[in-house]
């Protein structure tokens, strides 16, 4: 008898060999019978009664031996099941994974912390009144900074060279001293500001030069110190905690507190920039947008519930247009096609997205225009391709690969070129990929996941072709797809976001991360820049620290693609 796996199943052989132990099934042929002949009716009967009852007592045992039979093969796969999940603990602990669970409820809580302490520093910067808000019973005791770090001395001279009140001539009698903590490139450094005070010889009038402003009011970290911090935080996805404990390693004691304090009231200083990027993405005529869920900490129970971040891209490189390129991002608590709307209530132009049903409102009135996306279109069919792969799979990405290799050549030219050619090459393609999959369609099953692909790009036909007659627009929706790459690695390392507010600042950093790498500067010098600056620019000028008007050192320019 075969069995189930291809095999052979040997439970009738053993059960006979069992049979034959207990003396069920004699091991030689039975003895012949009597000579029924020479039997009377009595013994007849006494001879089938016997018979009987022998078969009764051997059905029974049999009966039984099945059932202990099973009872083992039970037992065992109990036991098989056991040692799996043994042997999974055992990999699992030599992986030192054995306080997974806990070690995440650690990361929750560190995190949730984090955030609702920067929060509390970003509303402490707020100005109430003519005064800020008196924070420091709530921060911890500031210890004063290693001896081991280089200092760099700046001394700031008065502008006097004598007395304004009287012009006597001035001695020098002291310093005012202070220092903050910096970060270079892989290493601390303290700088020491040196401020001499200068007396009057005549009328003992004090001169010395203003105190240079901070980032952070009476803060300890200098501009490098902040870039690094953030730019660790939201670009190389390392937690405040973990930032803590590096700086522990090279002698500099930083409380996780105190790094979420600068966080919050970095993200409020920068709060006028992130609005200037926002001002210029949505003064474009084309715009690429996307979301992507991130786990959110759900005040009071623990638990996680999903927000969303949206991101907005302006990026016409590809169509021959040279203004900067930016990202917008927007953090909203779910995903409810309100959010869209607000976002996008001053924006008019093309709308290049997925088929997300909240973006379907934006195109009643006609004053934005949607454009979807082929390698959405595309990835249905990949993903069914690498599963189950089919001449009608295969055909499709072929087919759509064709209008990719149009793309390529036209990448970087301008507008009415990109038209021409796609109108001359990549409609007639159009047109024949249409009638293939209205085609195919018909000779497949309704049910089956293909003609649920073809299904999808059929009924968003015109979204799908509307770049062969605009040449601003591009074929797909990669732009935005590659700015949330950097939130799927922060969402992969540190999980979540602590809480709503955590999610809005992730958001603004963001935006001005990827606003920077878009326009080929490196993001921490960047922010070290504009940190620097910040605190004494005129907020009606602050398009001047935008990354493209910057003075700042600047990368090669970012790649298209």
């Amino acid at each position: 008898m075969a069995a189930a796996d291809g095999g052979v199943n040997r439970e009738p052989d053993l059960i006979l060999g069992q049979l034959h132990n207990r003396g069920i099934l004699p091991g030689k042929m039975r003895a012949p019978l009597p000579d029924l002949d020479a039997l009377d009716i009595e013994a007849l009967k006494a001879l089938i009664l016997s018979q009987h009852e022998e078969k009764q007592r051997q059905l029974t045992e049999l009966a039984q031996l099945r059932q202990e039979h099973q009872a083992e093969l039970t037992a065992r796969s109990e036991q098989i099941e056991h040692l799996r999940l043994v042997v999974e603990k055992l990999r699992r602990m030599l992986l030192g994974r054995k306080s997974e669970k806990l070690s995440i409820q650690l990361d929750q809580l560190e995190l949730q912390l984090e955030e609702m302490e920067a929060i509390h520093a970003a509303l402490a910067t707020v100005p109430v009144g003519d005064a800020q808000v008196d924070t420091t019973g709530t921060k911890p005791a500031r210890k004063p900074l290693p001896e081991h770090l280089p200092r760099q001395i700046v001394t700031h001279e008065p502008k006097e060279s004598c007395c304004p009140e009287c012009g006597g001539d001035l001695r020098h009698f002291g310093d005012d001293v202070s220092e903050q903590l910096d970060y270079v490139p892989d290493s601390f450094r303290v700088i020491r500001h040196v401020r001499p005070k200068f007396a009057c010889n005549k009328c003992e009038t004090v001169i010395e030069a203003p105190a240079p402003s901070r980032p952070i009011s009476r803060g300890l970290a200098a501009p490098g110190l902040l870039a690094h911090v953030l730019v660790s935080k939201y670009a190389d996805h390392c937690p405040l905690y973990r930032q803590a404990e590096i700086y522990a390693r090279q002698g500099v004691e930083l409380d996780r507190s105190t790094l979420a304090g600068w966080v919050g009231a970095s993200s409020e200083l920068l709060a006028p920039l992130v609005d200037a990027v926002r001002r210029h993405v949505l003064g474009a005529t084309k715009l690429h947008a996307d979301d992507t869920p991130v786990p959110v900490l759900a005040p009071g129970n623990g638990k996680t519930k999903t927000g969303r971040l949206w991101t907005y891209v302006r990026d016409d490189r590809p169509a021959g247009d040279n203004t900067a390129p930016a990202v917008w991002f927007a953090y909203s608590p779910d995903r409810k096609g309100e959010h869209p709307r607000d976002h996008l209530k001053d924006f008019t132009g093309t709308l290049q997205a997925d088929a997300y049903s909240g973006f379907h409102h934006l195109y009643d009135t006609g004053r934005i225009r949607e454009a979807a996306c082929w390698a959405h279109a595309r990835r249905k069919f990949h993903d069914i391709h690498v599963a189950h792969p089919s001449p009608t799979t295969t055909g499709a990405i072929n087919r759509i690969g064709a209008l990719y290799a149009i793309e390529a050549e036209v990448r970087g030219k301008p507008p009415d070129e990109r038209r021409a050619i796609r109108q001359a090459r990549a409609a007639p393609l159009l047109a024949e990929l249409r009638a293939w999959m209205e085609k195919t369609l018909r000779s497949l099953s309704p049910k089956s996941e293909t003609a649920e692909a073809i299904r999808y790009a059929l009924s968003r036909w015109r979204a799908l072709t509307r770049y062969v007659d605009d040449g601003r627009i591009e074929i797909d929706n990669s732009a935005a797809e590659r700015a949330l790459r950097a939130v799927a690695l922060g969402r992969k390392n540190y999980l979540f976001c602590g809480s709503d507010g955590g999610g809005e600042s992730a958001a603004a950093i963001y935006t001005l991360l990827g606003t920077a790498r878009l326009n080929g500067a490196d993001p921490e010098r960047w922010l070290r820049e504009v940190l620097s600056r910040i605190p004494d620019h005129p907020l009606s000028r602050i398009e001047e620290l935008l990354p493209w008007n910057m003075d700042a050192e600047r990368q090669p320019a970012a790649e298209l693609s």
